[in-house]
């Protein structure tokens, strides 16, 4: 239900947000007013964004790929640019394949996952306990595990991923005061920080990997430009095959593994 008669007018709103340095303030105020049962709740929202709280954690939601996915305060906002990771992602996966979303947050890149390819069975993981409790609200909620990376997954799993996406914190630790407000100050520290070069998560991840894709399967992540030379000498010293793809449109630049067919891991224990 939307406000259909608000005291505080439009302009007003949309003044206060363009004060406070929302750039799409117009946009913003739409969704604003859109999202608030009544004049009230109306106020605390604006109220409340003004105060830095992002948008969709005052939302409740964020869209991405075309999906609404509810974002409790304090759980990572999925970033519109993380589309290209799950596109590729998406382009990966046959129907019925076995996909992990490692490092899950709300869970929005395996719900994505899941309204795209056909009959997948994913699993999801986390261990930040309130983005836990946002990704079961998201996708199945028996399929939602907490802990460390791999950690709390089912063991039965070990050899089967086709597709384990794992959007890995990559953020320097020396360039987290560099953030905006929104992150820095609203957003877990550990959806955010990967250590010394950004790459420590990932190295972890991808040191795991090979003992838990199948025969073919394949890792993607996240990274920034600067950093996927250096995710690649990481994909390749694990044993997988690494793929660099880029996009422009949505500054985004994605690595991917590949396990050889005829590679077996070290070690199933």
């Amino acid at each position: 239900m939307s406000v259909s008669a608000s005291p505080c007018p439009t302009s007003v709103i949309v003044t206060r947000l363009r004060t406070a340095g929302c750039v799409f303030a117009e946009d913003e105020a739409e969704l604003l007013i859109a999202g608030a049962a009544d004049p009230v709740e109306l106020a605390v929202m604006v109220d409340r964004r003004v105060a830095g709280l992002p948008l969709e954690h005052v939302l409740g939601w964020a869209e991405f790929r075309g999906l609404r996915i509810a974002v409790d305060p304090g759980v990572f906002v999925p970033r519109r640019r993380t589309e290209f990771l799950v596109e590729q992602a998406v382009a990966a996966a046959r129907p019925g394949a076995v996909v992990v979303d490692l490092c899950c947050g709300s869970g929005a890149l395996g719900a994505a996952l899941v309204a795209e390819v056909d009959r997948v069975e994913l699993y999801a993981a986390d261990i930040d306990p309130a983005a836990v409790r946002c990704a079961r609200r998201n996708i199945a909620a028996d399929r939602v595990f907490e802990g460390d990376l791999f950690a709390p997954l089912p063991t039965t799993l070990r050899g089967r991923i086709d597709v384990l996406i794992a959007n890995t914190p990559y953020v320097p630790t020396g360039e987290i005061p560099l953030l905006p407000s929104e992150a820095r100050i609203h957003e877990p520290r550990v959806a955010l920080d990967g250590g010394s070069d950004g790459l420590d998560i990932q190295r972890r991840v991808t040191a795991a990997a090979p003992r838990w894709l199948a025969p073919g399967g394949r890792l993607l992540v996240e990274t920034s430009e600067r950093q996927a030379p250096h995710a690649v000498e990481v994909f390749r010293a694990a044993g997988l095959i690494p793929r660099v793809v880029e996009s422009e449109e949505w500054y985004a630049t994605v690595v991917t593994g590949t396990r050889p067919p005829d590679r077996m891991p070290d070690s199933l224990g």
